[in-house]
């Protein structure tokens, strides 16, 4: 190889620790030295303005506008993106080529072990609609404030005690050798696509697509794009609350999902077992659950 690979990703420790994750892989997969494969980091909007909640200031798109960018203008060959951040649909100029082994796709409570052990009217800081809308369904005395940051910063917030509580998610705590901090929370449905790395080409590159799907995990991506199905299909935007998982069991995806109102009141959710590959079954889901939601429940989403 003559020149090395240039990897993007966000600057973050968390999105570093990811790209070394698949800087590694390439190399191990390929045989090849240090020098292959270069990481640059890149600033994005999202990293850059912290004190507002992500619906408010563009969405998803603020974690990728940056990194599209860079590689749509040939300065970086590779983006390496937490697909839980990726928009439902990209830009056909670019293409998914690869998605790393799935970590723990669960959320960590931080601070009390339960939440039933917060207190009356305990403040817990999410700036995630869903997680907001999961805790006020289960403790509707509790209160939500937005905090964003990355995982130190929330961290610092708990530590000075401007919260009682906070939900991170446990890949990002194991990828960041925080495994044993905080509680995972086995009854709360995960966001779409929640401990999934993806690697983004430019579609047209058919020689990055050959090296990049050596690393591919076949059984994250079916479910990962199983989720994005339904999240495509049951609509909102950043400010709705919807969560979805999928798991594969016998070449079949058994898909569960909810929707909920934001402050918890109403929660539809169910399940779903579908073929690989059939992309009506996640969206054959969401029908079903919007159609047993509220009028105003079915209004906060495009379905």
């Amino acid at each position: 190889m003559t020149q090395p690979i240039r990897l993007g990703t966000r600057g973050s420790p968390l999105a570093l620790a990811q790209a070394r994750e698949v800087a590694a892989l390439l190399r191990v997969t390929h045989g090849w030295d240090e020098s292959t494969v270069e990481i640059v980091p890149i600033t994005t909007t999202g990293d850059v303005i912290q004190d507002r909640p992500l619906a408010d200031i563009g969405g998803k798109a603020l974690w990728t506008k940056e990194l599209d960018a860079c590689l749509a203008e040939g300065r970086t060959d590779l983006s390496v993106h937490s697909m839980k951040d990726v928009e439902t649909i990209r830009p056909n100029i670019f293409a998914i080529a690869a998605m790393l082994r799935r970590e723990d796709a669960r959320d960590r409570l931080i601070g009390p072990a339960r939440l039933a052990d917060l207190r009356e009217g305990a403040v817990v800081g999410t700036s995630s609609p869903r997680r907001g809308a999961q805790i006020l369904a289960r403790r509707p005395d509790i209160e939500i404030v937005p905090i964003r940051g990355n995982v130190q910063t929330r961290l610092g917030k708990l530590d000075r005690g401007e919260v009682d509580a906070t939900l991170l998610a446990a890949a990002g705590l194991n990828r960041l050798g925080l495994g044993d901090i905080g509680t995972a929370i086995d009854d709360m449905i995960p966001a779409p696509s929640q401990a999934a790395v993806g690697v983004e080409i430019r579609s047209d590159d058919a020689r990055l697509r050959e090296i990049v799907s050596a690393i591919d995990h076949l059984q994250t991506r079916l479910c990962v794009e199983a989720e994005r199905g339904f999240l495509a299909a049951v609509g909102g935007d950043c400010r709705s609350a919807v969560a979805a998982h999928a798991t594969l069991r016998d070449e079949r995806i058994h898909l569960i999902a909810e929707i909920l109102s934001p402050r918890g009141s109403e929660v539809r959710g169910g399940d779903a077992e579908f073929g690989i590959g059939d992309a009506d079954g996640p969206a054959a889901l969401a029908r079903r659950l919007l159609g047993e939601a509220s009028e105003e429940l079915r209004s906060m989403f495009a379905g």
